[in-house]
């Protein structure tokens, strides 16, 4: 291995949780290098909705992204609809690529270097990391559901195997869940992220800007937007004529289990370490809190470890919870249940928004 460091601070992945370690890693006073063979704003099947303590997160990093303001998440079921407006702040709908471009110009700006390539070889030894012959003192692997650094650590839990209690609720409804996504150019009827609850699919519609909302479905490996659209004739006459901007985007299957965060001095961020599922729209907030605590846990694997497991505790318990249900005859349920009890419903809305 080569004795000289390319970086104190390696990280697999170029996407907004990949950049926002990087950023922490400088903020920390470290070099860091992004490895991302993809060119530019990279665009990804996501619901775009920043929680308040997501974006509260970014402006700590310095980050403040053009969007459109959230000030709560609505369930719509029919014609029952329940609401909750944010008591801590307000949340923000940024496009993706908007997100990205603004997360790689603060990287830019304090010095975070990058070199285009993918990772295919990861070696260790006592001193650093060398992938694809980089050499760092860390990794993080920041490559996403079916990141190539968790495999060839041999971190991934293939097919169904068994991992915690979060994890088995969620392997016992798995239908082998995905997302889709796409743009539509028309004026935002609100400022709230509304969850739309068709037989078999769950339609996100966020506000990105003020001439554009995302709609983003999560379903059965199947699902198609537009059928799911059809089934939802309230929604679909919003969007009635509404010229979409760009194409259909998939993202899945989406439940992922790891055996462990961390290899030696390799440690996996974001969604590489573990994803239940996009339905309660925490992923980037749960992935800043992850970026965060890798850098600060470099030398302390156990740390690490615990830091995840605090900074994803909420997410994995009620997001696993609500795909059980989502997946099971329960479904017609959720907005019933939901509505008639607004205060339970306020109270899980307000850990989300955290």
């Amino acid at each position: 291995m080569p004795g000289d460091l390319d970086a104190d601070v390696l990280v697999v992945g170029g996407g907004p949780v990949g950049l926002a370690a990087a950023i922490e890693a400088r903020l920390a006073g470290l070099s860091a290098l992004v490895l991302e063979p993809r060119p530019g704003p990279v665009d990804k099947a996501c619901g775009e909705g920043l929680m308040p303590g997501a974006l509260r997160s970014l402006h700590r990093l310095g980050v403040d992204p053009d969007g459109y303001p959230l000030a709560g998440i609505a369930y719509v079921g029919g014609p029952r609809r329940v609401e909750h407006r944010f008591s801590g702040g307000v949340g923000r709908g940024v496009r993706r690529t908007v997100l990205h471009a603004a997360l790689a110009a603060r990287a830019d700006e304090l010095g975070v270097e990058h070199v285009a390539t993918r990772a295919t070889s990861v070696e260790q030894d006592a001193r650093g990391v060398v992938v694809d012959g980089l050499r760092g003192r860390y990794v993080l692997a920041c490559d996403g559901l079916h990141s190539t650094v968790r495999r060839l650590v041999g971190l991934e839990v293939p097919g169904r195997r068994a991992g915690g209690a979060a994890w088995r609720t969620a392997r016992r409804a798995d239908r082998r869940r995905f997302g889709l996504r796409r743009h539509y150019r028309v004026a935002p009827w609100g400022d709230l992220v509304e969850v739309h609850w068709a037989p078999h699919a769950e339609a996100y519609v966020t506000p990105v800007a003020p001439g554009l909302v995302g709609v983003a479905i999560l379903g059965a490996a199947r699902t198609d937007l537009d059928a799911t659209l059809a089934a939802l004739p309230a929604l679909a006459q919003r969007l009635a004529g509404a010229e979409p901007d760009g194409p259909v985007r998939g993202a899945g299957p989406l439940l992922q289990r790891t055996r462990a965060r961390t290899a030696g001095r390799v440690l996996l961020v974001g969604d590489a370490s573990g994803y239940v599922d996009a339905l309660t729209g925490e992923g980037l907030r749960v992935g800043l809190a992850q970026a965060a605590a890798a850098v600060a846990h470099l030398d302390d694997p156990a740390g690490y470890e615990r830091a995840w497991t605090r900074a994803t505790r909420d997410y994995r318990v009620l997001t696993s919870g609500l795909v059980a249900a989502a997946t099971s005859p329960a479904r017609r349920t959720i907005v019933p249940a939901a509505t008639a009890l607004p205060g339970v419903y306020g109270r899980i809305v307000e850990r989300l928004a955290r």
